[in-house]
């Protein structure tokens, strides 16, 4: 079986130590690509060193995530921006906007959102959202753009099957992470209703760390834990879960 990460901060701190076997660990586990969303400025040496040393493997997005949206979003987003020629992304991301932590950056997150979903659609690349407490709000910036170019991922989905089917029809995946394996989930009654052909996996690693391993640090090893707990949910075989996932995957990033 392969699986590709869509969603892993791989290049963090918390990898220094053993990134080279983790690496190892992800692809004896059948993991063939791990994508690296950006966080902001500061991330982006991190990211681009960690591609460079595992070429193929580790893909790089380029994004300025929410949480990082501050009252200098228009500065950060140029100085990022400026390094989209310099090596080969394959996305923009992760993007949206998120109320959990604090509301004091609604509007800058909005504009920082417009900003990063109009580069995607100039570029042709698709974007991978982040959304917490926010979904109202990241539809509305959504639902600005018509154009058919306008693609991507939902990040650690969990809303109601309305929200997800509303996204679907605007041509989203859904990233399922290692919260669905988690008694709090409410992904069990969701994901019967959600063709597989509209899921991808994701790790969120370092965060995130799928049962039984909760509580330690995530990797990509860890992928085929979310594949079969999708596959239990679905009531189909991880082989399917894994083959159409990955498929999914390659087509929306053009691997």
């Amino acid at each position: 079986m392969q699986f590709i990460d869509t969603h892993s901060h791989f290049y963090v701190q918390d990898f220094d130590a053993d990134r080279d076997d983790a690496v190892t660990q992800s692809l004896q586990a059948g993991v063939l690509h791990i994508v690296l969303p950006n966080i902001d400025l500061a991330s982006l040496p991190r990211l681009l060193d960690t591609c460079g040393k595992y070429p193929d493997v580790c893909l790089p997005l380029l994004g300025l995530h929410p949480c990082d949206v501050k009252e200098n979003y228009q500065m950060e987003l140029q100085k990022i921006f400026a390094h989209f020629d310099k090596f080969p992304f394959i996305g923009i991301g992760e993007i949206g906007i998120d109320l959990y932590w604090s509301q004091a950056y609604l509007e800058q997150q909005k504009e920082a959102f417009r900003w990063q979903i109009a580069f995607a659609v100039e570029h042709d690349l698709p974007i991978v959202v982040h959304k917490r407490q926010s979904y109202y709000e990241t539809l509305a910036v959504l639902n600005e753009f018509k154009s058919e170019k306008l693609r991507g991922i939902f990040h650690c989905y969990s809303g109601s099957l309305s929200h997800a089917q509303e996204l679907i029809d605007k041509g989203f995946l859904l990233g399922i992470g290692g919260t669905v394996t988690y008694k709090s989930s409410n992904l069990d009654e969701v994901l019967p209703h959600i063709p597989i052909g509209k899921i991808v996996l994701e790790t969120d690693a370092p965060y995130l760390t799928p049962v039984p391993h909760r509580g330690r640090r995530n990797n990509s090893h860890y992928l085929p834990l979310i594949a079969q707990k999708v596959a239990d949910i679905k009531q189909i075989n991880i082989e399917e879960v894994a083959k159409q996932t990955t498929l999914n995957a390659k087509k929306l990033f053009s691997l």
